[in-house]
């Protein structure tokens, strides 16, 4: 039954997925989701505002409307479900399912020699989470870097991605053809806005459906009004590199790549 209340209100423009008010909120009622804090259920939000104070970015606010009544049954019936789930995810040997937004990391690379071969353990990683989807466009780790835009299947294909295309870069990667696009638009719009990003470099394999990558980060940067060198590398499903391209943004002709998202058949 709806009434007129008091609960918490989300600024997605401002949240930066970090969290917090996950953490925060002892009823449990915030989750993120694609790399933004959202209210799981208005039932199981109080309106009282303990997640407010946790919030680094401003972008929770208590607001008075129309909202489902707060119900400490269904509250006290979805711990119970979080908890039994922790419970099985541990009996069966893995770690509970938890954002990685909530478990932002930057640590040290350790890249593999540029003249040997790579090996166990050398990694030119130095920042978690990876994926397009979650990590935050206020990221410290973006701050001026070199961005690394990257489709899943390089990953496996490309021997040398720790070692040329990773090193002294930050990562993003994910896939265009199983992910939106419009979403993913979205969240380099926001990144190219608020991190200053120097570089962009974009690694897909010579898939079709791969194609769609470098036209959607292409598209961030013309939304979001920067324009930074831009490097193109395409890679074959045996792990060659086919092709290279450097340009600024500004040089790309971005309608006439529209075409460039298109099913793989």
């Amino acid at each position: 039954m709806k009434t007129t209340r008091k609960i918490i209100e989300i600024d997605e423009k401002l949240c930066d997925g970090c969290g917090q008010c996950v953490v925060a909120c002892a009823e449990g009622a915030i989750r993120i989701e694609d790399g933004k804090a959202r209210i799981i259920s208005e039932n199981l939000c109080d309106g009282l505002g303990a997640c407010i104070g946790d919030c680094p970015t401003g972008a929770l606010t208590i607001v008075e409307r129309e909202a489902e009544a707060f119900d400490e049954e269904a509250v006290e019936e979805h711990l119970k479900n979080m908890e039994q789930q922790k419970a099985e995810s541990s009996a069966a040997g893995s770690p509970a399912c938890a954002c990685p937004s909530m478990q932002m990391k930057t640590f040290a690379a350790d890249p593999a020699p540029a003249d040997k071969p790579a090996a166990g353990g050398a990694s030119a990683l130095t920042h978690w989470p990876i994926k397009i989807r979650l990590v935050p466009p206020k990221a410290p780790f973006l701050k001026g870097a070199d961005l690394l835009v990257l489709a899943d299947c390089v990953a496996v294909a490309y021997t040398g991605l720790h070692r040329e295309l990773l090193n002294g870069k930050v990562v993003m990667m994910g896939c265009p053809k199983f992910d939106n696009a419009e979403g993913y638009i979205r969240k380099f719009v926001e990144v190219f806005a608020e991190a200053d990003i120097n570089s962009v470099t974009v690694a897909t394999i010579e898939v079709p459906c791969c194609s769609g990558l470098p036209w959607i980060v292409k598209k961030g940067l013309e939304k979001s009004g920067r324009s930074v060198p831009f490097h193109e590398i395409v890679i074959s499903a045996k792990g060659e590199i086919l092709s290279e391209t450097k340009q600024t943004t500004s040089e790309a002709e971005f309608d006439a790549a529209s075409g460039a998202i298109r099913k793989s058949g």
